[in-house]
Formats: structure tokens, C-alpha cells, sequence
């Protein structure tokens, strides 16, 4: 037993309280709790050289705090200890076959594919609110303690701390893989100062397998654990705000928001296991949706129909501008019968006057 005395002069048994928060963070709809050290020294020379290599394209903020997203005791001083969680995703009547269907949406081009995690409520909404209920339920524990949730929201290494903890390893895509859990599910800190027993990293099973390489439609994984975020199809709908490069234009296909080709394809991902928690479940109108109606969302509908949800974040005219890509490459492919070709390019003529250069650029790209 290992006895600890905070900095409040409270004493606890230390490996008990990691059991209690996992048992807690199970009430709350986590699914593992890891806890990592602060010291991440070994992992800065690879988020320089990302960086140095302009893999991060547009996201400024990858780089603009410098190397405290690999130092969590000078972002939030006098961290001792980062409590990491995990929670899957998949919404709660996903079916077995899952996989399957996903990649049946890739042969409908006139459907618009939205990523499964992004059809339901947003995840930084529901992890920082259950994370911080989770800080509650500790502090109720030891007293009052100095803590910060975050949830993606800031210059943290995520991923890195979750491997660290024993949540999983980095896949050869640079997502964590967990082997009872696959890849789909969301990753959520709370940074510490309370020294905590760090939990036992897990080794890696990729083994040669390299699907997840060969897979990506733009080639983006440039080696195992490397990512050219500028040919990510998800930087290029969601982060990336200009024109999408012409080369990479056919590549999207009818990819609107994100693209999960890597984790479709990723044998570890038929052990992925759904959510208990509602929030995830696909809203209506974000899964097998026709890119017509969906091009026709007015700004106010666009906005009434993700609140509350991750796909908001872009604004209507890069939804537009995603969309009306899809159009482009599904007039392209020839596939579609004349009514449908007919709707489209209709659809496409009633914003080709848009106040957004880049959405006018994209239409005209559509509609040559």
C-alpha cells in the first residue's frame, strides 16, 4: 500500500483512489481510465520534426505554443499527474456488420458520408462535462485539488499520454488502437497535482500489417506514424478553410465532414464496441442523407440542425464548399441517372452567386 500525502496534507492510499476514479469513470459512461506521468521529453523530437516538415498545414495552433504541448507541468504548473480516459463512440444500434455499411456509402456518390463520430452530439461538450463530474466526485474524495479538464482543446499530446497510460498504442495512422477496442472511441485528460501510480503502457500489435497505408485515398499516411495532415481528407473538410488543392479534389469522392477510411479498414476495429451513452446516436439527416437536400440547407437550417453538434464548428460556407465537391465528383463519375444529374447541377446553380469566393470557386469547379 502506498500512502501519499497531497499538497492539502490529505491522506490516501494511491493505488485505491486510481481504482475509485475507474470505477466512478465507469458510472459516467467512460470506458478505461489510464494515468500518465508528466514527463514527455522522448516525444518532443517528433513533434518538432512534424512540425519543421509543415505536416500540420493551416492549424497554427499546433505550433504556437511551442513544447508545452509535450510539457503538462508548465502548461498547467504544478501537474504531477494526467488522468487519462477513454469512450467509444459508435452510436448505440450500430450493427455488426458495421464496416460494411461504411464503406457501401463510398459506392453512392450522390450520398453524402459524414464521419460516424461527427453524427451525434459533440464530443467536447460530452467528455468535458463528464470529466469534470469525474473531478467533482475526486475532489469529494480528497478535498479540495488543483485540476484542468481537457478534452482536444488545448496544446495537449493526447494521444501520446493515452499510450502512455495503457489506453492503447499508436497505430501505423498515428490513432490509438486499444486490442479489446479497436480505435473508435474519444480520448479526455485531467491534469493533476496529484502524484498518482502510473499505469503500465501496452504493447503494440500492428505487427506488417500496413491496410491503413494503403488504404487512404489521398495517401496522407506518408510511413508508418506519419501524417501529412494537408492530404488528410479530414483537415481538408473540417481544419482547412481555403480552396481544397485540385489534385485532391476526386480523392474526397462524397466524403462531407471527415473521412474514416483508416479505422474502416483496420482488422482491430471488429472488437470496437458501441456507446452507453445517447449522446452519440446519429441525428437525423446526418447519415444517408442525399447531397441535394443536404446543399440545400439554408445557414439558418445548417445552423439549427448542428446545434449542439461538432459540424458546426465549420460554418455553412465550408459546408457548402464540401458539399458542392461531392456534387463535382459525382457528376464525374457518370454513374448517376439524368433526373439526378438534372437536380444537382440545379442545386449547384442556386448558390454558384455565393458571398464566399471559395464556395463560387467550388461550385463553377462542380458544375465545369
Amino acid at each position: 500500500m502506498t500512502i501519499i500525502t497531497t499538497q492539502h496534507s490529505t491522506q490516501f492510499d494511491s493505488n485505491q483512489l486510481v481504482c475509485e476514479i475507474q470505477a466512478w469513470a465507469r458510472e459516467l459512461g467512460f470506458s478505461q481510465i489510464g494515468v500518465a506521468g508528466v514527463n514527455l521529453i522522448s516525444a518532443e523530437p517528433g513533434l518538432l520534426a512534424w512540425l519543421a516538415q509543415g505536416f500540420h498545414g493551416d492549424m497554427a495552433y499546433m505550433a504556437s505554443h511551442g513544447l508545452k504541448r509535450a510539457r503538462p507541468s508548465e502548461l498547467v504548473p504544478g501537474t504531477l499527474s494526467v488522468l487519462t480516459a477513454r469512450m467509444d463512440y459508435l452510436p448505440r444500434n450500430t450493427p455488426a456488420d458495421w464496416q460494411a455499411v461504411e464503406w457501401a456509402r463510398l459506392q453512392r456518390p450522390a450520398e453524402g458520408i459524414v464521419s460516424v463520430y461527427a453524427r451525434g452530439r459533440d464530443y467536447h461538450k460530452v467528455l468535458r462535462s463528464r470529466l469534470q463530474k469525474l473531478s467533482d466526485r475526486i475532489a469529494e474524495h480528497l478535498g479540495p485539488f488543483g485540476h484542468r479538464v481537457f478534452t482536444d482543446s488545448a496544446p495537449v499530446l493526447e494521444a501520446e499520454l493515452a499510450a502512455r497510460s495503457g489506453q492503447g498504442w499508436r497505430g501505423k495512422h498515428t490513432l490509438l488502437i486499444n486490442r479489446d477496442a479497436g480505435s473508435m472511441f474519444f480520448l479526455g485528460e485531467i491534469y493533476l497535482d496529484v502524484a498518482l501510480p502510473e499505469s503500465a503502457p501496452v504493447q503494440e500489435h500492428c505487427g506488417s500489417c500496413s491496410a491503413c497505408i494503403t488504404v487512404c485515398p489521398t495517401q496522407a499516411i506518408v510511413g508508418p506514424g506519419r501524417l501529412d495532415a494537408r492530404r488528410c481528407i479530414s483537415y481538408l473538410t473540417i481544419e482547412h478553410a481555403g480552396p481544397i488543392p485540385m489534385e485532391l479534389r476526386p480523392l474526397v469522392g462524397n466524403r462531407i465532414y471527415g473521412c474514416d477510411d483508416c479505422q474502416l479498414v483496420c482488422p482491430w476495429n471488429k472488437f470496437a464496441t458501441t456507446s452507453t451513452l445517447p449522446d452519440f446516436d446519429a441525428r437525423k439527416g446526418l447519415s444517408g442523407q442525399d447531397l441535394v437536400r443536404l446543399l440545400g440547407w439554408t445557414e439558418a437550417e445548417f445552423l439549427q440542425r448542428t446545434e449542439g453538434g461538432p459540424i458546426r464548428r465549420i460554418g455553412h460556407a465550408r459546408w457548402l464548399r464540401n458539399i458542392a465537391l461531392a456534387m463535382g465528383n459525382a457528376l464525374r463519375g457518370g454513374s448517376e441517372s439524368a433526373d439526378a444529374v438534372t437536380a444537382m447541377r440545379m442545386a449547384l446553380s442556386h448558390i454558384s452567386d455565393h458571398e464566399s469566393e471559395v464556395v463560387r470557386e467550388q461550385v463553377a469547379w462542380a458544375l465545369a
